[in-house]
């Protein structure tokens, strides 16, 4: 991929993390609002992911290419089972799962699933996947694992995993989006003080990130 190509898809995830706070005007649910973003920032982390692999396999990394198009076209049925002449990414998994293109194919599988209400399979997969430490990829499916566990109504085991994306992550895009999570879910669980410490979090150490323009008002809510 391109130096270019690679350049564009950074600034489309820069594009829509700025969007978010006009989002949040027209969405009470902070809760569905984050898991939507996360997901879109996992793609994006995912595609950042790629411009450094360097395939061992290149059959692998071949077999990927059109599952990878059809995920991008939000064809989340057809990525995930392939189209009759095209591997999908469960067959990636299954024929070249060792390869590092098969353990990325469990990442956008796991997306797959969550895009199409399919949670537990979305962890299972997730489970599946190795981040290898990756600075960016690591926290995001880390964060997409408590998406997933806060729409199966587990919101203790879904804070908790957000607060663990948010430390590792440590930036200006995933930690604020995944303390603001954990946040909504502490109010709903009824736990303030949890839910004041996640704000205030956001408000003394991501102050270049858009959801820092939008904190007091949830600070006021939770108080």
């Amino acid at each position: 991929m391109s130096k270019k190509k690679a350049k564009n898809q950074v600034n489309e995830f820069d594009e829509t993390l700025a969007a978010s706070k006009s989002f949040f005007e027209k969405n009470k649910n902070a809760i569905l609002y984050g898991g939507c973003a996360l997901l879109t920032a996992i793609i994006a982390a995912l595609l950042i992911h790629q411009f450094y692999i360097t395939p061992r396999n290149n059959r692998a990394n071949e077999s990927i290419f059109a599952a990878e198009q059809a995920f991008m076209d939000g064809s989340y049925e057809k990525a995930l089972n392939g189209d009759g002449e095209n591997m999908g990414f469960l067959a990636v998994i299954d024929e070249f799962g060792s390869t590092k293109a098969g353990n990325i194919a469990c990442l956008y599988a796991a997306k797959c699933y969550a895009a199409t209400e399919k949670y537990q399979e979305a962890i299972d997969m997730l489970d599946k996947f190795d981040a290898c430490g990756d600075a960016m990829i690591s926290p995001a499916a880390i964060a997409l694992k408590g998406n997933c566990y806060a729409e199966l109504g587990e919101n203790e085991k879904a804070a908790d995993l957000l607060l663990k994306a948010a430390k590792e992550a440590d930036n200006n895009t995933v930690s604020p989006l995944c303390l603001l999570q954990a946040g909504q879910i502490y109010v709903s669980l009824g736990q303030k003080d949890k839910a004041l410490d996640c704000y205030n979090q956001i408000k003394s150490k991501y102050q270049q990130s858009n959801i820092y323009y939008e904190i007091d008002k949830y600070i006021e809510q939770a108080q």
